[in-house]
């Protein structure tokens, strides 16, 4: 029989309750203890404890209290719902919609547990339950237009356009009077609306929807792109160019509305003067746009490209542009501006030598004239289409003469000892870029980029702790995960494992793993966070960036890079359990990079003592320090048990860890070649011939010609002929099929 409270201890239960929600998780414990004191029993307020100790990292001891709870009062709805935030926080979100739906069995009304189901399912895009709970949302308090505009994006995101467009329509028509103008909610539903209807291919619609219901939409740049958009795809060719035209009034700089204005004048791509003349348009109404002048490069051709480059080179290089290469390097495809651009170049650095040559700067670092042609020279003889290093070296130390502080020739110079294969040179020359400006941090981030390619790992935390929080605790490395620095983390990961440290090197990989799951996770904060500013199509883009999240780059990097070692793992397997490679390793070799894992512990160590002492020593009033932050018991962050490594390093099976980032390969990156020969590898180590074999399949279908595909076929081939008899009938049936469209195998 469950406990009743009095009026005193029910008033102290909801403090208990305000105290976990302002995070205050001391004296919310305090005060659970008082009515705990009295009244053991009571099951809430043991949820209630088990919730506050959880945020306190006590996980354990608070699943024990909640399921006690449970077994005293298996009819409250605060400990079924309670029992859901704990799985939720623990990430086992199945058992978490499950305890959130038996507590709206018991408390059907209850609209926080409906709203936490309801976020649940939608990170779990279960979006036919999502509709199920916004409807159930919807009924309970229909005059609140989030619940209509939520039941709306249910339906969108499950697919079902016009039941989506519907809802919002209903809510409209229930409105009796109307929007104000200013009112950005109104103005943003409407925008979505007629996003709806555009995606539902209604363009027509979509357009007299937009004229007349739109128009006084807050978004004004917004109305104009759907506009432009509708009218060119309806090929209202006149009305499109007026539209494109009014955008590029606006921003002259956009190359997609240039674009746009171009398809709607029907002019033919080979008609250059036809083209020129709009560029030339915009170059005269805006004289000072870069866009009007760069992009009738990628089309003209012969002297036209040359006069037009001529000019543009010329300016750029009076001006003193740093970017004016990287702005032109895409037209190296083309042999002929390829060969035309530096004979450009070299023709204004003739004109203007022998000039008095003053030094004047652009943005506080940039040479203007010679030092720019010079700097341009340089870049065009490092850049792989068209390199010749010597001519680069030749170049660079010219402009490093004209102008001997200039951060971005010295740059250069390094990439070019990077490109002649000197990593030390490299390290060395970038980092004395770095000393010519320190407080800019991307030359700071790039110093220490070409000394971790240099293997010096400590050396490169030590200058990336420049930009770092002094007070953190953990030091640089741990303000550097905190920032979820993804760049710096694989670089340092690879040269770890360059260095034979594998402990290190996997830390690494599965901290970049951790920072997309927390991309991941990041999401619950704005299930509800958008609806109620408003933000619906942001929403709506936010959740499909989600789903493909780890089609990212750098995820794809780091998970490679991790199933490449866990390989070298199974092939060559570790003797001990230090993180350090010693199975291929004797000697001097296998001396040194024990040593290199002692130095490194050993540093790791005196960072977490050093940022330890500074946090001490720290005003205990500042409300950064770490100690006032757990004072009243906020949430501690869970201690690392193991920051070398060692334990990742001492996987007896490397194979099976390895499908952690495997598997997000082979889903998210199917058209990456890379991935797929990194899973054939995995799976015809485990003996999982099919899957090797779809692998491979795929491998073939992106490019049948790549090495290693045609080594893994053969391999697949010998590894069959002789597991072929101890396959099951059915499976062997497949192989064949399948394995006869293999070209070779």
């Amino acid at each position: 029989m469950p406990q009743t409270l009095s009026t005193r201890e029910a008033n102290l239960f909801r403090t208990v309750i305000r105290y976990y929600e302002d995070k205050q998780y001391k004296r919310g414990l305090k005060a659970a203890e008082q009515i705990l004191k009295r009244n053991p029993k009571h099951a809430d307020t043991m949820s209630m404890k088990a919730l506050i100790l959880n945020a306190q990292g006590k996980t354990d001891e608070a699943f024990a209290l909640a399921k006690e709870a449970l077994t005293i009062d298996m009819k409250s709805y605060i400990c079924w719902h309670v029992y859901g935030i704990l799985y939720r926080t623990n990430k086992n979100f199945d058992e978490a919609i499950k305890a959130y739906k038996f507590a709206l069995k018991l408390e059907p009304d209850s609209h926080q547990i409906q709203r936490d189901l309801a976020v649940l399912q939608v990170q779990m895009r279960d979006y036919q339950g999502y509709i199920q709970s916004r409807f159930v949302m919807l009924k309970a308090r229909p005059q609140v237009r989030q619940n209509w505009t939520a039941l709306a994006i249910a339906y969108h995101l499950d697919g079902n356009l016009q039941q989506a467009e519907n809802i919002l329509s209903t809510y409209e028509k229930s409105v009796t009077t109307t929007p104000l103008r200013t009112d950005f909610e109104n103005s943003e539903a409407l925008l979505y609306k007629n996003s709806i209807i555009a995606e539902m291919g209604d363009i027509q619609r979509a357009l007299d929807h937009l004229e007349s219901d739109c128009r006084n939409c807050l978004d004004r740049l917004a109305v104009m792109e759907f506009r432009a958009n509708y009218l060119a795809q309806l090929g209202r060719k006149e009305d499109a160019a007026n539209a494109y035209r009014a955008l590029l009034d606006r921003n002259s700089e956009h190359p997609d509305y240039y674009k746009g204005l171009i398809a709607a004048l029907d002019i033919p791509a080979d008609d250059e003067d036809a083209l020129k003349a709009v560029f030339d348009e915009y170059a005269t109404k805006s004289p000072r746009s870069d866009a009007a002048k760069r992009l009738p490069l990628d089309f003209l051709s012969g002297d036209r490209f040359r006069t037009a480059a001529k000019a543009y080179l010329t300016l750029m290089f009076d001006k003193g542009v740093p970017s004016t290469f990287a702005n032109l390097k895409h037209l190296y495809s083309d042999p002929f501006k390829k060969e035309t651009l530096p004979t450009l170049a070299q023709e204004y650095l003739d004109e203007h030598r022998g000039a008095t040559g003053v030094e004047t700067k652009t943005n506080g670092d940039s040479s203007k004239g010679e030092g720019a042609a010079l700097y341009f020279l340089a870049q065009h003889y490092n850049y792989h289409m068209s390199r010749d290093l010597s001519k680069a070296t030749e170049f660079v130390e010219k402009a490093i003469e004209l102008d001997p502080k200039n951060v971005d020739f010295h740059m250069t110079r390094a990439r070019i000892f990077k490109h002649q294969g000197d990593t030390a040179k490299a390290a060395e020359a970038m980092d004395h870029a770095r000393s010519l400006d320190t407080k800019d941090r991307y030359i700071n981030s790039k110093a220490a980029k070409y000394q971790l390619r240099n293997n010096e790992n400590e050396k490169a935390l030590a200058t990336m702790s420049l930009f770092t929080r002094a007070e953190t605790v953990g030091g640089p490395l741990h303000d550097l995960t905190d920032m979820q620095c993804i760049w710096y983390l694989t670089e340092d990961g690879e040269a770890w494992e360059r260095r034979g440290n594998i402990g290190l090197a996997l830390k690494r990989y599965h901290t970049v793993h951790n920072i997309f799951d927390i991309w991941q996770e990041d999401q619950f904060d704005f299930h509800s966070f958008s609806l109620r500013k408003g933000q619906i199509r942001a929403y709506i883009d936010l959740v499909r960036w989600e789903d493909r999240i780890r089609e990212h780059p750098f995820y794809f990097r780091a998970a490679l890079d991790a199933v490449s070692l866990y390989l070298s793992m199974h092939d060559k397997p570790q003797h001990g359990a230090n993180g350090v490679e010693g199975g291929h390793a004797n000697g001097e070799d296998a001396a040194e990079r024990k040593k290199a894992a002692k130095k490194a512990r050993k540093e790791a160590q005196k960072a977490e003592r050093e940022a330890a002492e500074k946090a001490a020593k720290q005003d205990p009033n500042k409300g950064s320090s770490s100690a006032q932050k757990s004072k009243d018991g906020e949430e501690a962050k869970k201690k690392d048990d193991d920051p070398n490594g060692i334990k990742l390093a001492a996987t007896a099976n490397p194979l099976g860890d390895a499908m952690k980032f495997l598997s997000n390969l082979l889903q998210f990156s199917p058209k990456n070649i890379e991935g797929q020969i990194a899973g054939f590898e995995i799976f015809i180590r485990r003996n999982k011939y099919l899957l090797a074999l779809r692998c491979l399949k795929a491998a073939l279908a992106i490019d049948k010609e790549h090495p290693k595909v045609l080594d893994q076929v053969v391999r697949l081939r010998e590894a069959l002929d002789s597991t072929m008899d101890s396959l099951a009938p059915k499976v062997k049936e497949v192989i064949e099929s399948e394995l006869s469209a293999v070209p070779g195998a």
